[in-house]
């Protein structure tokens, strides 16, 4: 028996700390997450468990079609939740306490105030997942990315799902033949004359987020198949803070930026500054065969090409929660820019019989300067205690750009062509002033949402270009009254617009109508005027959205969207600076119309998502740049209504995370393109459009991290195709003294240099034209941070003494 003794102790020890480590992993973490208006329950919230000292959660779940969370398995501990969801305010729940006699923690509902005009919510800087999937809108929260401090707008841009920037920095979204830009629900060309030249020195230090609207809602404007909304940063923290960053690169590329901001009581004051230099080389080549009924001819053309760009951003706000029920937000915003480029051009005739007739050399310099202001001014009311809210905003905006170019022509051979020396002038002034009236409340048991309002647009375009060639004979500059002239543009633009938002029961369901007027005159300094007839545009949008069994989303989406023709469509002002292959506008371009269909399917785990969308879309009176070439070999390339485009596109959006460090995303894009056109046979066509991306990010020990990306395009159009590279980008980044200091290491295209091919044809030519740009690229960014995080606690009170 004795000998048993110690047998038994230690059978009876080992199931002790068996049953303890079952009980230390048996606590249970639940909850509700409601509107704070209405306790309305909120499906699909992202909700995330933390240790109560960890920057990384250890599950990460959504909510189900009740609201309801639950978090299980849990060892004993202090725990820490976040809850957040697209258009609310980020919620921490701290001080969670695990122990054997109470394990399992009903936090109760969690009430999530709406994000806009909302002061009194904390903004918290805990890591949030990069991408958050909803019905119509995916958005990439800018600061779970290694690129969230340090680069630009562009940069960030760049690794967005369903995003695309090509090689002069525009952005769009895939499957979408037209893309708009929004700054905080506002529209980008109100804010500048080349919105990539803004998206290029906006700091992503400022980018709270990035939301991409694949059907944007009926209080949007209908322009454009797509929105890109970018959320700036509201700067909601308790005190002073802020950061300062330094990035540069090895090609010369560098930038500054700084933001600072300071919370009072029921105000807030922020601003940032942000200056950038980016160095730009290129090279690239054209081949055109001209096939004509008694000769066939061919030209080459080959360029290289230096650009030396600067600009500074520089924004301020203030927001003021003038009474709980009542507040006030003010913007401002100033941009410049400077432009130095200088360029080569040889160009070779070459006949029939393959032999170089003609060599041409081309010398061009361009020097340019644009200057933006925008001032924006919104005003919230909530009206009544059951979330009746009106809201009234105002932007008015003036940008001017000027640029001086020469062109300096002469031949190698035959010897006796004369040289010419052509400059170019060219002013734009752009000022533009938008209002809008809003109202939105729920109707029936606070589950519903009724919205409606009215909006104004006004803008003006001034456009004057003076052409002068050099006479020889007298040295003197001359002015070429055939391709000098001022172009004069205004749009006036009323709309209105009501739609209804409806949930229960995990089924959402989404209807809204909006009606536009659309003014638009314009004309010339020739004396030619255009008086587009006015014209009225209905856009229906209509969603319907089932979340059930707690991991599946099933949604239908109809809309119709407009693409007008504006100024830079319209202007018929010729560029010439390629003598054999100019350029102009087509002022008899009508609007064009699509209607876009998507089903969706969301499947959501633990550790992973797959969101598989279906999109048809059919437009009418495509707007595409058209290109002919006459008899005498100069190619003229314009726009015009091109005819219908259908579409077909399947889209494969992935997310995985193995684990609370590793997260990998993706998503793959094939569209069936057919275009069937009157102006032309030749662009009876049909094809095969590919876009991919691929994302990676992994959360290292001590405090480092890293991000890898991959991006690839091949675009079908009405006269061609156009296939880019594969874009690569990678970067770490580590934090030191108490993440007050960051520094991040990034490279872009370290298998070689970005290369772009496009290929068209019409009925008498074949094109196809190659290049290269200086994308390769190493970049190290300091940031320093003089923020003081303060959370909002809610604090689990203990259970009552019995």
């Amino acid at each position: 028996m004795k000998r048993l003794l110690p047998y038994l102790v230690v059978c009876i020890a080992l199931t002790l700390v068996s049953f303890r480590a079952k009980s230390a992993e048996k606590g249970i973490v639940r909850g509700k997450v409601v509107e704070e208006v209405g306790a309305l329950p909120i499906p699909f919230a992202i909700v995330s468990v933390f240790e109560s000292t960890a920057e990384q959660p250890l599950y990460t779940i959504q909510t189900d079609e009740n609201g309801y969370f639950k978090f299980i398995n849990l060892k004993i501990g202090t725990y820490k939740v976040k809850v957040s969801y697209i258009g609310y305010t980020t919620l921490f729940v701290n001080e969670i306490v695990i122990n054997d006699k109470d394990y399992d923690k009903n936090i109760g509902n969690l009430k999530l105030a709406a994000e806009q005009g909302n002061l009194n919510e904390v903004v918290i800087s805990a890591q949030k997942p990069l991408v958050e999937m909803g019905a119509d809108v995916i958005t990439y929260n800018v600061g779970s990315s290694v690129m969230a401090e340090g680069s630009t707008a562009t940069d960030v841009l760049k690794n967005v799902p369903m995003v695309q920037v090509d090689i002069d920095g525009n952005a769009s979204i895939s499957g979408k033949r037209s893309t708009r830009v929004f700054i905080d629900g506002k529209p980008s060309e109100y804010m500048t004359s080349n919105i990539a030249d803004l998206l290029n020195v906006l700091p992503s230090d400022a980018i709270d987020k990035i939301e991409v609207m694949t059907n944007p809602p009926s209080k949007y404007s209908g322009d454009g198949e797509g929105i890109l909304n970018i959320v700036m940063k509201k700067g909601f923290k308790v005190g002073f803070n802020g950061n300062v960053s330094v990035n540069a690169g090895m090609q010369g590329n560098t930038n500054a930026n700084a933001s600072a901001s300071y919370r009072g009581k029921n105000y807030n004051i922020l601003g940032s500054t942000a200056w950038r230099q980016n160095v730009g080389r290129s090279t690239s080549e054209s081949y055109r065969t001209n096939l004509f009924p008694d000769t066939t001819f061919y030209y080459n053309q080959f360029n290289r090409a230096k650009s030396n760009n600067d600009g500074g951003n520089f924004r301020l706000g203030f927001d003021w929660d003038i009474t709980p029920k009542q507040s006030l937000r003010l913007s401002t915003n100033y941009n410049i820019n400077n432009s130095n480029s200088r360029s080569g051009n040889d160009f070779y005739y070459i006949n029939e019989s393959q032999v170089a007739t003609r060599l041409r050399n081309q010398q061009n310099t361009g020097d340019g300067h644009s200057d933006n202001l925008v001032f924006n001014a919104d005003y919230s009311l909530q009206t009544d205690s059951v979330g009746g809210k009106l809201t009234m905003g105002i932007t008015a905006n003036t940008n001017s750009y000027t640029n001086a170019s020469s062109f300096g022509r002469s031949y190698a051979f035959p010897a006796n062509l004369s040289p010419s020396l052509q400059e170019n002038h060219n002013g734009i002034d752009n000022q533009g002033i938008t209002f809008n009236l809003d109202y939105d409340k729920p109707v029936f048991k606070k589950r519903d949402q009724l919205e409606f309002g009215v909006a104004y647009n006004y803008r003006k375009n001034d456009n004057d270009l003076v052409v002068e060639n050099l006479n020889y004979k007298t040295n003197l500059f001359v002015t070429n009254l055939a391709l000098s002239n001022k172009f004069f543009y205004n749009e006036n633009i009323l709309s209105g617009y009501a739609s209804y938002n409806y949930r229960k029961n995990g089924w959402g369901l989404k209807g809204g109508l909006r009606a536009e007027y659309t003014n638009v005159n314009f004309d010339l300094s020739t004396g030619d005027s255009y008086n587009v007839n006015p014209y009225f545009s209905v856009f229906p949008n209509i969603s319907v959205n089932r979340f059930f069994k707690k991991r599946y989303n099933f949604g239908l989406t109809y809309s119709v969207r407009i693409n007008r023709p504006r100024e830079n469509f319209l202007n018929p002002q010729v560029n010439n600076a390629d003598t054999l292959n100019i350029s102009y506008g087509n002022p008899d371009l009508s609007p064009s119309y699509t209607h876009q269909m998507d089903l969706s399917f969301g499947a959501f785990g633990q550790k992973w998502s797959f969101t598989p969308r279906l999109t048809y879309s059919t437009s009418s009176g495509v707007i595409e740049r058209y290109r002919i070439v006459n008899k005498n070999g100069v190619s003229e390339n314009t726009y015009d209504n091109v005819g219908t485009n259908n579409r077909l596109a399947l889209m494969l959006i992935g997310n995985f995370r193995p684990n609370n460090k590793i997260s990998a995303n993706g998503n793959f894009t094939v569209i069936q393109s057919k275009y069937i056109s009157r102006l032309n046979s030749s662009l009876n066509r049909d094809g095969i459009s590919l876009l991919a991306t691929l994302g990676f990010s992994m959360q290292l020990p001590y405090k480092t991290a890293f991000e890898s990306n991959l991006n690839y395009t091949n675009l079908i159009s009405a006269q061609g195709r156009n296939k880019g590279s594969i874009i690569t980008s990678f970067g770490a980044r580590k934090s030191f003294f108490k993440n007050t200091l960051t520094t991040r290491i990034s490279t872009s295209d370290p298998f070689g240099r970005r290369n772009n091919s496009s290929n068209s044809s019409g009925t008498n030519f074949i094109a196809q034209s190659y290049s290269r740009s200086n994308t390769s690229n190493v970049n190290l960014a300091l940031i320093y941070r003089f923020t003081k995080v303060k959370v909002k606690k809610v604090v689990i009170p203990p259970p009552p003494k019995p």
